[in-house]
């Protein structure tokens, strides 16, 4: 093996050996199920050997350790940014002086363009908190003398992700990026002066006028993001929304036993054996009249709107966990009717608690949604919750049990 390993073959050999383990179980399936085995076999050989057995995809195990103190990164899906273009550079105004012709005529040179401000749309970023407030792009440069230009100013390019949305400060939206690569001009860079060379006529020889460059556009806008995550976790504060997230992904928001210790949303990936990642957001949690902006209930509803999906969190050792769920879809209803119509399903938190079981019996009567039981601290039935956490990313991608897209049509079958 060694001798191989120093020719380069042992890859191949291994390549060799996956293929002779993957082929049998092809086989086999094709005799069951044609249009099964066409699906399967039309994937990789590396991502291809977990839908042999015939079972839907599984969240991985994080092996790598992860450090204990809360992280400071947070997710932005909302800024308000002000943009302000460069301005265009002054004419110059000059005359040349030649040793043969001391009155050789204008050359003063034109000023260069300042730089636009625009926006995006990259797959490079998943939020804006790299975007500052203020968004400045540079000037043009100055005309000189003997007919030389000044140089335009480079346009300052500010990547944003997939889907954000441009509005202005009344509400206006001016710009959907929803496509890779599109761009949008924020604010138009001024044009350079004119030189006095420019102003040299038949009239005029020796003109002494130039012009200043003009200034930049400057303007305020809305920056929002129209997708944050794939799943939401909504609910009371102190229901263990934020404990969950640490539990199913790498994320490391902030854990404390008072309330409102998560003020702005942080986002987790849940990683599966297919390689798929379903994005998890942990928003801040709501409280009574969150609709009528008490606290900052508006902004928290704002980023629950932007989840495809919602995982509403119960604290089951409170009393009477079901009042908590009818005002949770209440709050929901009032701000919005399309956000209460989105797919939902009910966490039952913290049922490593003695009085949670009997709550648990009592919310099954009062609410026909689905239910998973768990504890987030303790780790107890997080299995079954990524797994509907993934039937929920198939239903809001159009996927079916192999992560294939349901609308696609085979053109080719196999005989």
């Amino acid at each position: 093996m060694q001798s191989l390993r120093r020719l380069g073959t042992s890859s191949l050999l291994r390549t060799i050996i996956r293929i002779q383990d993957i082929l049998p179980s092809c086989q086999a399936v094709h005799i069951l199920d044609p249009s099964i085995a066409y699906e399967i076999t039309n994937r990789s050989f590396h991502n291809a050997s977990c839908l042999y057995n015939g079972q839907a995809a599984v969240a991985l195990r994080h092996r790598k350790p992860k450090a204990q103190g809360a992280t400071n990164q947070y997710f932005i899906d909302m800024k308000q940014v002000s943009v302000i273009a460069g301005n265009g550079g002054d004419g110059a105004i000059s005359f040349l002086h030649l040793w043969a012709n001391e009155f050789a005529g204008p050359d003063g040179g034109d000023g260069g363009s300042g730089g636009h401000v625009i926006f995006q749309a990259s797959t490079d970023v998943n939020n804006l908190s790299h975007v500052k407030t203020i968004l400045s792009a540079p000037h043009g440069e100055k005309g000189q003398n003997k007919d030389c230009f000044g140089k335009n100013a480079d346009n300052f390019v500010v990547n944003v992700p997939v889907g954000t949305i441009v509005r202005s400060l009344e509400g206006k939206i001016v710009a959907d990026l929803g496509n890779v690569g599109m761009m949008f001009i924020a604010a138009r860079g001024g044009a350079g002066g004119h030189g006095n060379a420019f102003f040299k006529s038949d009239i005029e020889q020796s003109p002494k006028i130039s012009e200043y460059g003009a200034k930049g556009e400057s303007f305020q806008y809305l920056l929002e993001l129209r997708s944050m995550a794939n799943i939401g976790l909504i609910g009371l504060p102190n229901a263990g929304k934020s404990t969950l997230l640490r539990a199913i992904s790498r994320a490391r928001p902030k854990v404390a036993p008072y309330p409102f210790t998560t003020l702005k949303p942080h986002v987790g990936m849940v990683q599966y054996n297919d390689y798929e990642q379903v994005a998890v957001a942990d928003l801040p949690g709501l409280i009574a009249d969150s609709h009528k902006n008490r606290g900052l209930g508006i902004t928290f509803l704002k980023h629950a709107e932007r989840c495809a999906a919602l995982l509403i969190v119960l604290d089951m050792s409170m009393d009477e966990p079901w009042e908590d769920l009818e005002l949770l879809q209440y709050e929901l209803q009032q701000f919005s009717k399309q956000l209460a119509d989105r797919p939902v399903v009910v966490i039952a938190n913290k049922m490593d608690l003695p009085e949670s079981q009997e709550n648990l019996n009592v919310l099954k009567e009062k609410t026909q949604l689905q239910i998973v039981p768990i504890s987030a601290k303790m780790g107890q039935n997080l299995s079954t919750l990524v797994a509907e956490i993934r039937m929920l990313y198939n239903n809001e991608t159009g996927k079916d049990f192999y992560g294939q897209d349901r609308n696609k049509r085979d053109e080719h079958e196999i005989v």
